[in-house]
């Protein structure tokens, strides 16, 4: 067993304000994603650079955040309607924890649709290009979740469990490191690769939709079920239906795409 590296969760404290390491690495996968979006030759060629780069981050940052907590709110406490009725508010408290990033990819797609329309880009080139880059801040946002203490692993007898704060006195597999590596880099440098051929616009979605949704679903065996839902459908967590949805629109998505418009990406 390893021991749990107890890490303070806040960055810098200064009086009653606190940076927490958990927003930090929100803000670098931003950034992160601001300058790999300009490395594409497929962002360059529509003109996805610059300002107009800059303003498409701004976009997706506001539409995540609203999207990773109304999909907390809607996919994870649907049985606590009753508290978001009488108490709205609590819907919006983000500082009380809860954020669901199927709830974020559908909120920052909205928000780059509405982008592309105001700026007249194509909405599945630039997809594409700020696909490419999202799990370099899925794995930084699991390197938050582990500095937190927070969505860990199934209790297991591996040599590197560890035993989390909160999560009970045995051990448990760090999973919030699986999914960093897994959802984070492995996926990253699977897709950066990918780009590097010719498919048509669009195909860049498809394969993270369809790659993070079986790596995902793999590493929830790993993960402890979310102790307000439990296994649903016999065997399954939330998060495997959520990602077996991604699977099928990956499908969907791949097939609308073969049968419609010719389009480059690169």
């Amino acid at each position: 067993m390893i021991p749990y590296p107890e890490i303070d969760p806040n960055l810098i404290s200064i009086g009653p304000i606190h940076i927490r390491w958990y927003g930090f690495m929100y803000v670098l996968g931003f950034f992160a994603a601001y300058f790999l979006i300009q490395k594409q030759k497929r962002a360059r060629e529509i003109g996805l650079v610059g300002v107009i780069a800059q303003d498409l981050v701004f976009y997706l940052a506001i539409g995540l955040v609203i999207g990773a907590r109304l999909g907390y709110v809607l996919f994870y406490q649907y049985h606590d309607y009753v508290t978001y009725l009488k108490n709205p508010l609590e819907i919006i408290a983000t500082w009380h924890g809860g954020m669901s990033f199927h709830g974020g990819l559908l909120g920052a797609a909205l928000a780059g649709w509405l982008f592309c329309r105001r700026k007249k880009l194509p909405f599945p080139a630039v997809a594409d290009c700020v696909f490419v880059t999202v799990p370099v801040g899925l794995g930084l946002g699991r390197i938050g979740n582990f500095i937190n203490g927070e969505l860990w692993g199934r209790t297991t007898n591996v040599p590197w469990a560890m035993i989390f704060p909160g999560g009970g006195p045995l051990p448990r597999h760090p999973s919030q490191l699986y999914e960093s590596l897994g959802e984070g880099f492995l996926l990253f440098i699977l897709l950066w690769k990918l780009r590097q051929r010719s498919f048509r616009d669009g195909m860049m979605v498809v394969f993270f939709l369809l790659f993070y949704g079986i790596v995902r679903f793999f590493l929830e065996f790993f993960r402890e079920p979310d102790p307000q839902l439990g296994f649903l459908a016999g065997y399954f967590t939330m998060g495997q239906l959520l990602c077996l949805a991604m699977i099928l629109g990956a499908t969907i998505l791949a097939y609308a795409i073969q049968h419609g418009k010719p389009g480059k990406s690169a």
